[in-house]
């Protein structure tokens, strides 16, 4: 198996402190994203920001952004992190998805905050898929992921019209795994057929990356989430990490991946 598509993502939480690798203007974002995309990045996920370097949701800083990606010619599926990192109040999040004049192919919901829920059906509505993000292992705890159970909207047929090809599902569920846990993924069998992305920050992302190969899921690097490449060396570009994952993964799926274990299928998970 491989990874089926590497997502990139450009710039997450970190702030100029983080270093040079770390696109922060408008300008900077596009050139990043373009690189990226040369080196086999299949989508980009952006945090917008303002002149000083906040996370906004704003139209007028989300939309700039998206028309300077795709009239750069990014030419890949874009998501924008909806975060509370960008807006803390859950009604001001929905106000300001809903003010949105330019869309974004996916959003990044995170599962763990309050209004998730609403605010992803407020974007299905508006015709921007999800990317229903949930952490699992460490001390991230099951919440998270029961709250995507409950949901009933999980629906993977694919949205209507204006989504391009590689955006393909309605929703998709974005796993951030603290370690690279085989059994954690072979328990992921029961869960609804939805497309899956698996991916780790820091120490953790490149083991998750190849783990995320050796299932075939979807997967992603980029600054947001490392910052160092494979051998410790201090990633100087997201195309660097680009063309570094897709190393990883080649020479991950040399290897086939474990056998699920006994009991591992949908009768033996536990919920």
């Amino acid at each position: 198996m491989s990874v089926r598509r590497l997502l990139v993502s450009l710039n997450g939480a970190r702030g100029a402190a983080d270093g040079a690798a770390v696109p922060m203007s408008p300008e900077d974002v596009v050139e990043s994203a373009l690189g990226a995309v040369a080196a086999g990045a299949g989508e980009v996920l952006v945090h917008p920001r303002t002149p000083c370097g906040r996370e906004s949701l704003s139209a007028r800083v989300v939309g700039p952004v998206l028309e300077a990606l795709r009239g750069a010619g990014c030419g890949v599926p874009v998501c924008v992190a909806a975060s509370i990192a960008a807006e803390p109040d859950p009604a001001e999040r929905l106000a300001r998805v809903r003010s949105w004049t330019v869309l974004p192919d996916r959003a990044e919901v995170r599962f763990a905050e309050p209004g998730a829920r609403e605010l992803a059906e407020a974007l299905l509505a508006r015709g921007v898929a999800v990317d229903a993000m949930v952490p699992l292992g460490g001390e991230a705890g099951q919440e998270p992921l029961a709250r995507f159970l409950a949901w009933p909207v999980r629906s993977h047929a694919p949205v209507r019209g204006r989504v391009p090809e590689g955006a393909r599902a309605r929703v998709r569920l974005a796993v951030e795994l603290a370690a690279a846990d085989p059994g954690l993924v072979r328990r992921m069998q029961w869960l609804p057929p939805v497309a899956v992305l698996l991916y780790g920050r820091g120490e953790a992302a490149w083991p998750v990356l190849r783990m995320a190969a050796r299932y075939g899921r979807d997967a992603r690097t980029g600054v947001g989430d490392v910052l160092h490449l494979p051998d410790g060396r201090p990633a100087r570009s997201n195309a660097e990490l680009v063309a570094a994952a897709l190393a990883e993964t080649a020479a991950a799926t040399a290897a086939p991946a474990p056998s699920p274990a006994p009991g591992s299928g949908p009768r033996g998970a536990s919920r």
